[in-house]
């Protein structure tokens, strides 16, 4: 029996598909800085220079979020929940360690194990960029490191000279608060249960970036969802679009943050606008028709019983492709070519 009454179940397939069947589901997305992040490679914030917007040809640094920084969060939630309910042990599948192979975070999200096999993912993110340029969304932070006594004086610790002024000072460029990252993510080939499994992840993920720090507060917020049957408009043609209404509008008051209403309303009107002119198929729930959609998957995911229901039909409905079926036989003849050597071993010192 179908969890969801408010989407048609022609968008689903009843169990995933070995081959790509071309249903694509895009989760349209609003990634909203609540706190200082980073999003960072070899120390410095990731950047690009781009258009300002598709009118706009002014070039501009923005900031950028890769996409591995947008899916790895929400997987690593994701398979928190798997094992909270117990249908995935840790000990059999750590991430980027030694993958379970069968289970729906493998399936789902992907792996790849060397010569053991790989499984490619069925959510594709892209990279982000911010809707504000890089000057104007990022500050720089001097980071300090007190002794026990909370000063930045030595009172002779660890040989030091009492009253010393430690040195030990550094400087780090942190993405502001109330920062837009228009991001869309896209399932392949959805069942229901993936498709709530993926809705969960991107609603339920709060951190990102360095995980080492202890900022990093996103909030997201989606505006809609598009059922197609292929691929649409990148997230960076719609942040540029954004970026045109909302200068149109005059609602980009440097260096005053943007107004999250105004971020909301003009992604709608940009997002509406650009599919119009896609040459796909394609059903939009966007603005009030998503109302609902949404109403009724946050009332799913808000309970126990709901989310048990959500992994439980993802679990038993879900069938292993083959590279995951031939990862996971791959894995049982090591695992059991390794106990045959170990027993051969013991056969050998036996027998000295």
């Amino acid at each position: 029996m179908a969890l969801l009454k408010t989407v048609d179940s022609k968008f689903f397939h009843t169990e995933i598909p070995y081959k790509p069947m071309g249903k694509y589901v895009h989760f349209l997305t609003i990634r909203v800085t609540e706190s200082y992040p980073l999003f960072q490679t070899d120390g410095e914030l990731n950047k690009a220079r781009v258009r300002a917007g598709v009118v706009d040809k002014t070039p501009i640094s923005r900031l950028s979020m890769f996409k591995r920084k947008q899916s790895t969060p929400e997987r690593l939630v994701g398979r928190e929940l798997l094992r909270t309910y117990g249908l995935v042990k840790p000990e059999e599948c750590e991430y980027n360690v030694e993958f379970g192979m069968d289970n729906p975070d493998c399936i789902i999200y992907g792996f790849a194990i060397g010569d053991s096999g790989s499984e490619k993912s069925k959510v594709v993110v892209d990279t982000a960029f911010s809707i504000t340029p890089f000057d104007q969304s990022h500050e720089t932070f001097t980071l300090n490191a007190p002794y026990e006594n909370g000063t930045m004086a030595s009172k002779g610790e660890a040989g030091s000279k009492p009253g010393e002024v430690t040195s030990r000072i550094n400087q780090q460029d942190h993405i502001r608060p109330q920062v837009f990252f228009p991001s869309i993510v896209t399932l392949k080939d959805p069942t229901e249960a993936s498709f709530l499994y993926v809705f969960n992840n991107i609603l339920r993920t709060r951190h990102y970036g360095a995980q080492t720090t202890r900022t990093g507060r996103v909030r997201n917020e989606l505006v809609g969802v598009v059922f197609a049957d292929g691929e649409i408009i990148s997230n960076l043609r719609w942040t540029q679009a954004i970026f045109d209404r909302m200068s149109a509008a005059g609602t980009l008051h440097s260096p005053d943050p943007l107004d999250e209403d105004d971020v909301m309303s003009a992604a709608n009107e940009a997002i509406t606008h650009l599919l119009a002119e896609e040459f796909i198929v394609h059903t939009d729930l966007i603005g009030d028709s998503f109302t609902p959609l949404l109403t009724e998957v946050k009332s799913i995911i808000g309970s126990e019983a709901g989310i048990q229901k959500i992994l439980h039909r993802q679990t038993k409905r879900q069938k292993p492709t083959p590279a995951s079926t031939s990862a996971a036989r791959k894995k049982q003849q090591q695992k059991r070519g390794k106990s045959d050597g170990d027993d051969l071993s013991l056969h050998d010192r036996a027998s000295r």
